[in-house]
């Protein structure tokens, strides 16, 4: 009996240090869950690279205040570690291989730049760490067959995808009201007019345009695709050479920087007085700045944005998230920050189910993985992972740029779908399809005055006159 107590004693002693020691280890730093977050915080794109590190910062302060993840009944808090891509190829290589061979990480999450994601995932997959991916958006990342890309999550619409909701969206409701105002048959194709960036990105999104078009049948021809080199400034003469296939929209596959240039230029300059469509990526404050007023009637898709929030289950928890993170940072989130937010609590939620910090449970974890929609509208409402390419789906949502007079500078209103729609999309007086048939019924328009260049044409004309009738005489 003496010896059953003391045998007892012993175990239940045994069982409480052990459990003691585990809550200590994780308190000490020695239990910590380590996320590297890869991100450009140097260089060209270190605007979005900060954003996105400066979300993951307040997801992991909000998980850390209660309690942390529970790891097989450990509570863990998160240690969050910079892996700087520096906005190249080469020094991101370098950054995810600090973060898994040195900082020892148990998970990756971020990724921005298509191009670098997929050259610092190749370290990912060979050391077989899991990354949830929040940036980056070529599915060449996921679904490339050159390496093992099973550990790699997509949290981030892919440019295959881009293109869908707007397509959809132009055909549903742009190309009725174009048809209508000009008479248009309704087999008429829409002329669409492709500006892509000559990357992964760029042609993911015309790849996908082309996809989007066969795989609906819409009545859609592409007239114009013409390529430009990352971070170009001058888009005038190939905006030149679209405006010469007569354009019913124009669809730049492009980013923020970029776009904010193409739209002025293609307006003011080139005189494409057309419907530009903006892809999600670009839902900032300094696209709406940026554009000034020449952006006014333009279209931008979105899952996120600065400004417009849709109506529904997840108007809340957005309403919050900004909030936090405005009383936090002093500024505004943007997309690529809401979605490394979203990714840190999508590495928690795996950690706590997979019981362990073992990476291939992890990564089994994030495969089955089914968590509540939270601050972005996803397909079922569940954030999940395909069974394919382990790519998530969202629900976007179209707006249009509208002229605001107290802030000078364009806001967006959402037009579409109808669940939650702000209001309706309007086709400007100054719009300008491309070439077709005369409508029926129409009058001739009223000329306008000749320009500067007519003017100095008919002057040269006259000099040549001159010059002729005085050799004559």
């Amino acid at each position: 009996m003496k010896y059953r107590i003391l045998l007892t004693v012993v175990v239940v002693s045994w069982l409480l240090a052990s459990s003691l020691g585990l809550a200590a280890e994780a308190q000490s730093g020695a239990g910590e869950i380590k996320i590297g977050i890869v991100a450009p915080l140097t260089g060209s794109m270190s605007t979005t690279g900060t954003d996105m590190w400066q979300a993951a910062e307040l997801a992991a302060e909000e998980i850390n205040a209660k309690g942390g993840v529970n790891v097989n009944g450990v509570p863990m808090q998160i240690k969050l570690v910079q892996g700087d891509d520096g906005s190249s190829g080469e020094t991101g290589v370098k950054a995810v291989t600090k973060l898994i061979t040195e900082d020892k990480v148990d998970i990756l999450v971020g990724g921005f730049s298509s191009g670098i994601t997929k050259a610092d995932s190749v370290v990912a997959a060979e050391h077989k760490v899991p990354f949830v991916i929040t940036g980056a958006s070529s599915p060449d990342i996921t679904r490339r067959t050159d390496i093992d890309t099973t550990y790699f999550f997509h949290f981030i619409p892919t440019t295959s995808d881009y293109s869908e909701s707007i397509l959809l969206f132009v055909d549903a409701i742009i190309k009725p009201k174009i048809d209508e105002r000009f008479n248009f048959p309704e087999n008429r194709p829409l002329r669409v007019g492709v500006l892509y960036q000559d990357s992964a990105y760029g042609i993911g999104v015309y790849e996908g345009v082309k996809r989007v078009i066969a795989e609906y049948n819409l009545s859609m021809e592409i007239v114009a695709a013409e390529k430009f080199k990352m971070s170009e400034t001058d888009y005038r003469t190939t905006l030149t050479v679209i405006k010469a296939a007569n354009p019913d929209i124009i669809f730049p596959a492009a980013v923020l920087n970029e776009q904010a240039l193409i739209v002025p230029q293609g307006r003011r300059d080139v005189g494409l007085n057309t419907i530009y469509l903006s892809v999600i990526c670009n839902d900032d404050t300094d696209y709406y700045t940026g554009v000034e007023r020449w952006g006014e009637y333009s279209i931008q898709d979105s899952i996120f944005g600065p400004y417009s929030v849709p109506a529904g289950p997840i108007y809340s928890a957005v309403t919050n998230f900004k909030q936090n993170y405005e009383r936090k940072w002093h500024d505004s989130p943007s997309m690529m920050g809401a979605t490394t937010y979203e990714g840190v609590y999508i590495a928690a939620e795996a950690i706590k189910n997979a019981g362990t910090l073992d990476k291939d449970k992890i990564r089994d974890a994030l495969d089955e993985l089914e968590m509540p929609q939270d601050i972005f509208a996803m397909k079922g409402g569940v954030i999940a992972f395909s069974s394919d390419y382990r790519e998530s789906k969202f629900e976007p949502y179209l707006q249009q740029l509208i002229w605001n007079d107290s802030v000078g500078a364009t806001r967006p209103k959402i037009v579409w779908p109808a669940s939650v729609k702000e209001t309706d999309f309007v086709l400007p007086e100054w719009y300008e399809p491309g070439s077709a048939p005369a409508p029926t019924g129409s009058t001739t328009p009223t000329p306008k005055a000749p320009g500067f260049g007519a003017v100095v044409a008919l002057a040269g004309l006259l000099a040549v006159a001159y010059l002729v009738w005085r050799k004559e005489k």
